[in-house]
């Protein structure tokens, strides 16, 4: 005789909530990045580099100007 009542998923009921939860969870944070807009650290990435590339000569000072110059606007 089978059972059908609240106890009859065993595990998988709980189990597949928590995956649901998560999956919402996540799907919620990634949204929340995505439309968060550009991140600032890629402009003070960029000129990390760039000083970095001034630095050990591989650019003149003439070149990282024009270049810092494109890079903040």
């Amino acid at each position: 005789m089978m059972w059908y009542g609240a106890g009859s998923m065993g595990l998988f009921g709980p189990l597949m909530m928590l995956v649901f939860w998560g999956g919402v969870i996540l799907l919620g944070a990634w949204a929340v990045r995505a439309f968060a807009g550009p991140r600032s650290g890629a402009q003070n990435n960029a000129l990390d580099i760039l000083r970095r590339r001034l630095a050990s000569g591989e650019i003149n000072q003439d070149q990282y100007e024009q270049a810092r110059k494109a890079l903040q606007g």
